[in-house]
């Protein structure tokens, strides 16, 4: 007779979590405590209780679980929402859970493939592709068949840079995306993505080039009414176009982070005009904003940021109405995403609760001043300074450039500390290193560092 292999425990406490979903709800408190629960049994979760055979054979389990109870969690959303059940406190315990859902579900990933890292010449995998587990669908969209894009659908991304981390984590409640744009398909059935760059302002990609441009995580989100979904794609699509027309007009980058007004653009607030417009203002997104509540302002002020609750790409992820189709990562990508995350938790922690803050160099200046001047020159200059430096929008300040050059560079230091404890992790214990132990880790950098740490320094 066959022997049954034994489920983790993990995976019972999971489905006991699951059957509390279905429960009698009290009040937003009620609900909030439940997540908070799921969010800090996922936390705990020991993987050094496993052994090394037992954790590659419960990887891919496991992996889907942590999918599938996100999953219901989303498809709840809209009930929730109905029966005034979000408070801030819920809101803030429904991303925390979304994030540590991901976060698990890619260490999972990383052991499932034997920790295999994208080395010097590797490009990371085109979006919605690969076999190890990659692509998580939602059952009402799987028929056995390749995924479908529709006009309006928003694909929400991150990229793999030290600024799109800033970008992810700048909020009160910590997100894994930088960027979002909307899918618009033509009447030859040709799909593309109207996005707005720092780079180039309000433009339109071919979908195939964005879903394979150096991406780490892409989650593809369907809003419930697709006449609705489709006007906003031909909206914004015929707007951008035309900005991008033979008297060409730009639509620059939006650095404010406000959402009123369409002058200029940022990623999110591209997204908000399209659904807007669609919707004859009836369709105001988000629903739940995220907040810039820092009292430590200087890092805002010198990238261009004055607004307190922008539309951040990650407010998409708990929008009601907007349904989960498809959510992709690149395992071999995920460790460098999560510890950008985490360095960028503690340097804006540093920021906050110490007064740490940039300082400018001699050497920085004189590389932002170059930056600036680089912005008034014609494209074909731009493209041969591409080896040199970062494509500069015209209206992006000295400052700006400034600050991101040095965020990149201290970035850059932390990450290399951390990919070498990493390394260690692995190499002892078979395991991704846990954020605890990384977060513990930067503390002690801080601690021992005389305030100063790359760019950033103590007041």
């Amino acid at each position: 007779m066959e022997q049954r292999v034994k489920e983790p425990s993990i995976l019972e406490e999971f489905r006991a979590l699951e059957a509390n979903l279905s429960r009698q709800l009290r009040g937003p408190d009620d609900l909030t405590a439940m997540l908070t629960q799921i969010h800090r049994t996922i936390f705990n979760v020991d993987l050094d209780r496993f052994d090394k055979a037992e954790r590659q054979r419960w990887a891919a389990p496991l992996m889907r679980a942590f999918f599938e109870l996100r999953m219901k969690i989303k498809n709840m959303i809209p009930e929730w929402h109905r029966r005034r059940l979000i408070s801030p406190a819920t809101e803030r315990a429904l991303r925390d859970t979304f994030r540590m859902c991901r976060a698990a579900g890619d260490m999972l990933g990383e052991i499932s493939i034997g920790f295999d890292r994208l080395g010097p010449g590797k490009k990371t995998l085109r979006a919605f592709s690969g076999i190890h587990y990659n692509t998580h669908v939602n059952p009402k969209y799987y028929d056995g068949n390749d995924i479908p894009f529709h006009s309006g659908d928003v694909l929400l991304v991150r990229g793999t840079a030290h600024n799109s981390a800033a970008i992810a984590r700048i909020g009160n409640v910590d997100s894994q995306f930088s960027h979002v744009g909307i899918i618009h398909v033509d009447q030859n059935g040709k799909p593309c993505l109207v996005e707005a760059l720092i780079e180039q302002g309000a433009s339109i990609t071919p979908l195939e080039e964005a879903l394979s441009h150096d991406l780490g995580r892409a989650v593809l989100y369907r809003y419930r009414d697709p006449v609705l979904a489709q006007e906003a794609a031909r909206f914004i699509h015929a707007k951008v176009a035309k900005s991008l027309g033979r008297f060409k007009k730009p639509i620059l980058y939006d650095f404010t982070m406000n959402i009123e007004g369409e002058q200029t653009l940022y990623c999110s607030k591209l997204v908000r005009l399209a659904f807007l417009s669609a919707s004859r203002g009836n369709l105001a997104l988000p629903t739940f904003k995220t907040r810039l509540d820092m009292q430590n302002r200087d890092f805002f002020e010198r990238i261009g940021v004055t607004a307190h609750e922008p539309f951040a790409p990650g407010d998409i992820d708990i929008e009601p109405e907007f349904d989960l189709v498809a959510e992709w990562q690149d395992y071999r990508m995920t460790p460098l995403l999560r510890m950008q995350d985490i360095l960028m938790d503690k340097i804006f922690e540093w920021m906050e609760l110490y007064g740490w803050a940039f300082e400018e160099t001699p050497v920085i200046r004189l590389v932002s001043m170059l930056g600036k001047a680089s912005s008034y020159l014609s494209e074909d200059a731009k493209n041969l300074l591409k080896s040199v430096m970062p494509k500069i929008p015209v209206n992006m300040s000295r400052r700006t450039i400034a600050v991101i050059a040095m965020l990149h560079q201290t970035g850059q230091e932390l990450l290399e500390s951390l990919e070498a404890l990493e390394a260690d992790t692995i190499r002892m214990k078979g395991r991704p290193m846990h954020s605890r132990e990384a977060y513990a880790h930067l503390e002690t950098l801080r601690e021992t560092s005389n305030g100063r740490i790359g760019y950033l320094t103590a007041p």
